[in-house]
């Protein structure tokens, strides 16, 4: 069987099981309880511009989807649902806009799916883990059943998307697959505050290698997409922004650091029913806390990019990804999906090192999918989560990368290809 042949026999295996999952989700999830709100701001934002050449960020498309979402237009104190994304996302969800709601969140979903687990063997190439098959099929489970991918994939997070392409970005690099990596990282950007960090040290990093095609396939990619982006809406960058000025008006909480300088005081509003800061010297504390973790991802950036200490490479990235979603004004926990990079490095480690790493990857497998929900059922308020909910894992992933900076420096697979 030649390779041709046997790449597309299994790109028609993916495709039937894309479209028999899609069904299945489609007949028990999607049409019997519609949601997915945060795909839904996007889809029919996307879809009253293909459709009725609409402006997504206008009064009227916003009000299209405060109408799907609520039947009516939204009332003070909800969230209005707004499009809120760089205009060149209508690209990415086009395909998705031509058939029902309830079709496009199933395939969407599906989609998710498909780039979690896509992610999950992506990492297991980077870091040469060749798991067994039951341990796979475990890690595949917990990939899809860990509180943060669960939840987005309930809420059509196009966060575990941007997550994929990040993966992607690293993986392509990593193969030294430059203009794969770079397309993936240009596209990646429709969700800003997720890469808002890593995509200037990436394109840095590139220039301190000389990785030429990698800078130039950024730029050309991304240049396209704004460049289409102000051709079809020349005023699209103007209402983005007016839109994400809006996110401060409609969210109770902030990032990670925000939360721990801030929720100790939280209190309820008696008059609205809100959560709102109630006193004390939490923007002090949250500044305080931003500015460590920058300075240490700055002095990995400067230890990369100037002292040439490539074997510090992957340890800079995870610090950056961690550094991002801590000190981002809004973040989301669904976006806790990157921490699967580290995951799975430390996973990886313990089978190599240590005599019972399966053991170990078990119980932290089981660990960590079990707490996570805990902590979420005893603290959701109605609707929302409750903001102790946004601290644990990103503090402890703080602490381990810290503690075990050396054990990513010195790790040999790792410094092959950086």
């Amino acid at each position: 069987m030649t390779k041709t042949t046997r790449l597309l026999i299994i790109g028609v295996g993916v495709l039937a099981l894309f479209i028999g999952l899609t069904i299945g989700h489609y007949n028990t999830l999607t049409r019997p309880f519609p949601g997915h709100n945060d795909f839904m701001s996007r889809w029919e934002g996307a879809r009253s511009y293909w459709y009725d050449g609409l402006d997504p960020y206008s009064e009227q498309a916003s009000l299209n989807i405060q109408e799907r979402i609520y039947g009516r237009a939204a009332m003070e104190g909800e969230d209005p649902g707004l499009f809120a994304y760089p205009f060149y996302t209508v690209f990415v969800v086009w395909p998705f806009v031509h058939v029902d709601y309830s079709w496009a969140s199933a395939a969407w979903m599906v989609l998710l799916e498909f780039c979690l687990v896509g992610a999950l063997f992506l990492l297991l190439d980077i870091f040469r883990w060749r798991p067994s098959p039951l341990m796979l099929g475990g890690l595949i489970v917990f990939t899809l059943a860990f509180n943060f991918s669960a939840r987005g994939l309930i809420l059509g997070q196009p966060g575990h998307l941007v997550y994929f392409l990040e993966v992607l970005t690293f993986w392509a690099l990593y193969r030294r697959h430059d203009a794969a990596a770079a397309i993936a990282l240009a596209i990646s950007t429709i969700k800003p505050q997720m890469g808002f960090l890593i995509v200037p040290f990436l394109l840095l990093w590139a220039l301190r290698v000389k990785r030429w095609r990698f800078i130039a396939a950024f730029i050309s990619t991304f240049g396209v997409m704004m460049a289409a982006s102000f051709i079809l809406l020349p005023n699209w960058f103007s209402e983005w922004l007016y839109q994400l000025g809006l996110y401060p008006t409609y969210t109770e909480i902030g990032s990670p650091t925000w939360v721990v300088g801030n929720w100790l005081w939280l209190g309820i509003d008696p008059i609205s029913g809100k959560w709102r800061v109630m006193g004390g010297y939490g923007d002090i504390i949250t500044f305080a806390l931003n500015a460590v973790f920058v300075v240490v991802m700055l002095w990995g950036w400067y230890t990369v990019l100037l002292r040439n200490r490539k074997e510090r490479f992957w340890w800079v990235v995870m610090w950056t990804l961690l550094t991002t979603h801590m000190i981002a004004p809004r973040t989301a926990t669904p976006h806790y999906v990157v921490f699967f990079i580290a995951i799975i490095f430390y996973f990886s480690y313990m089978v190599r090192h240590h005599r019972r790493g399966a053991q170990l990857v078990v119980f932290f497998t089981v660990f960590l999918l079990v707490l996570p929900w805990l902590h979420f059922l005893l603290t959701v308020e109605g609707e929302f989560e409750h903001p102790s909910v946004y601290v644990p894992l990103p503090f402890i992933m703080a602490v381990l990368l810290w503690w075990t900076r050396r054990l990513w420096w010195g790790n040999v697979v790792l410094e092959e290809k950086a």
